[in-house]
């Protein structure tokens, strides 16, 4: 089973590729809070859903401070379709090799439909100015999450 992160753990660094062709370091968004929610794969019914409630909550997440990343396993080529056709307006990092995923617990076993499979565990962390995890949440639900966490957050 993979480790999991709790509060007041360094998040993990990385350097990945974005759905824009650059690259994106945790290490660059130091002094700013970030969001940092991992899913399955681009283009799915839930993965859409979850993107689209953080593209629709990113003016009140940025108001409050915060920078939204998503990260997948998928490419980057596949991140820029899905950036695309959703009108996705934060950074999408391609963890192809699932290194990333793992140093943050989600990616491992997981329960669905009744089997234990290993993916992508649906997964959002909160990362101070400092890179420290304040919160680390594992098998959130697509649906109504970024609601959830704007109110955990206390943000409007």
């Amino acid at each position: 089973m993979t480790e999991r992160l709790s509060p007041g753990d360094p998040a993990p660094d990385f350097t990945l590729p974005t759905d824009s062709g650059d690259t994106l370091s945790l290490k660059d968004l130091r002094g700013r809070k970030v969001v940092l929610y991992a899913y399955p794969a681009a283009m799915t019914p839930g993965c859409t859903t979850q993107a689209c409630d953080f593209r629709d909550s990113l003016a009140s997440l940025q108001a409050a401070g915060y920078q939204v990343v998503g990260i997948s396993p998928d490419v980057p080529a596949k991140l820029a379709k899905f950036r695309d056709r959703d009108a996705i307006t934060f950074p999408l990092v391609s963890d192809q090799d699932k290194a990333v995923l793992s140093a943050y617990g989600a990616y491992g076993e997981k329960q669905m439909y009744g089997k234990t499979v290993t993916g992508v565990i649906r997964s959002t962390f909160v990362i101070d100015e400092n890179g420290v995890v304040e919160r680390a949440l594992y098998n959130v639900k697509a649906t109504g999450h970024v609601a959830k966490l704007r109110r955990d957050l206390a943000i409007d």
